[in-house]
């Protein structure tokens, strides 16, 4: 169980930092003159897919609460 938790921050921890990045490399594009529009919606549909993923790992570490 153990092991399957750190597995579980350690995807975790990579999946932010890959959305980080998606995050400064949409933002560059962006900034810059012409660019692709069809990239930058493919890159913007990586960073939601992976927001999703965040929250659903996220959502699965937290420990059930029983009211």
């Amino acid at each position: 169980m153990d092991l399957d938790l750190e597995a579980l921050k350690a995807q975790l921890a990579a999946l932010k930092l890959e959305h980080r990045d998606l995050d400064e490399t949409i933002a560059r594009l962006a900034q810059t003159g012409p660019f692709d529009q069809i990239q930058l919606q493919r890159l913007k549909k990586r960073k939601l897919l992976l927001k999703d993923q965040i929250s659903k790992i996220e959502s699965g570490l937290l420990p059930d609460i029983i009211a």
